[in-house]
């Protein structure tokens, strides 16, 4: 899959983000990791990588990102759009300017290799509209002994995201659409499990809902949307910057390697 734009979130939490707030910067994609921003990391890495002829960056403050060596040193288009209220609306939005096929990933995905978007894209299934990237826990904590990540726990295991998305389709729409819902209803539980299915929510809480099937759910309750998931080979593929440990964690990958 070639000539893809590349979408990367980089807008801040209404009242701002902790995490940058300790770091001293306004936002969480300004954080400094071994000399360089987390977003710059982010943005060298979609421009390494073959598969993307063009990068957006969406960030309420475009400004913040002016004078950063590795944004303009990049070697491939760039531009930037605003963020709207939340990241579903935000990526609703960039469907709406960009179209699909489109790949989203975050400003906190620090470690972001090209080598992970090359597999990722290399394993996306040709028939889905919407692809998410994951790493099983084996994987995870066989690259990142004893990391804590939040876990999505299926019959066929436990896996954690990769921050990495592909809307291949016009009907990862409806997809970005079920998003916006569950974002909203993200407070109100019961509202949740109303909407997905109580047998759904059930059979997930016992354990007893494998990761295809709750893909093909989510597929039906977004109008038909084809959803597939994608196994990274590499864990470290999970690990984003969401709290000060992770930040360490970051940090110190980034100096091993």
């Amino acid at each position: 899959m070639q000539g893809l734009c590349a979408l990367v979130l980089a807008g801040t939490r209404p009242g701002g983000d902790p995490l940058a707030g300790q770091a001293g910067v306004s936002h969480k994609a300004l954080i400094d990791i071994g000399g360089v921003t987390m977003i710059e990391r982010v943005v060298a890495a979609l421009s390494d990588s073959p598969e993307v002829a063009r990068i957006v960056i969406a960030i309420d403050r475009p400004e913040l990102l002016s004078g950063l060596e590795g944004l303009l040193a990049c070697g491939k288009p760039m531009t930037t759009m605003p963020t709207q209220d939340g990241p579903s609306a935000t990526v609703a939005m960039a469907l709406t300017r960009e179209s699909t096929p489109l790949l989203v990933t975050t400003a906190d995905h620090a470690l972001l290799r090209p080598q992970w978007v090359h597999e990722f894209l290399a394993a996306c299934p040709p028939e889905a509209d919407v692809v998410a990237a994951l790493a099983s826990r084996t994987a995870v904590e066989a690259a990142v002994p004893a990391t804590r990540r939040t876990w999505l726990s299926f019959s066929d295991g436990d896996f954690s995201g990769c921050n990495l998305f592909l809307l291949a389709r016009p009907q990862a729409a409806e997809a970005v659409a079920l998003w916006r819902d569950i974002e909203r209803d993200r407070k109100q539980p019961l509202r949740m499990m109303q909407r997905l299915g109580w047998s759904f929510a059930l059979r997930y809480k016992a354990g007893q809902l494998a990761s295809a099937a709750a893909a093909a759910r989510l597929g039906e309750l977004s109008g038909g949307a084809r959803l597939a998931l994608v196994s990274m080979r590499d864990g470290r593929a999970a690990i984003d910057v969401d709290k000060a440990e992770d930040l360490a964690l970051a940090r110190r990958l980034i100096n091993e390697r």
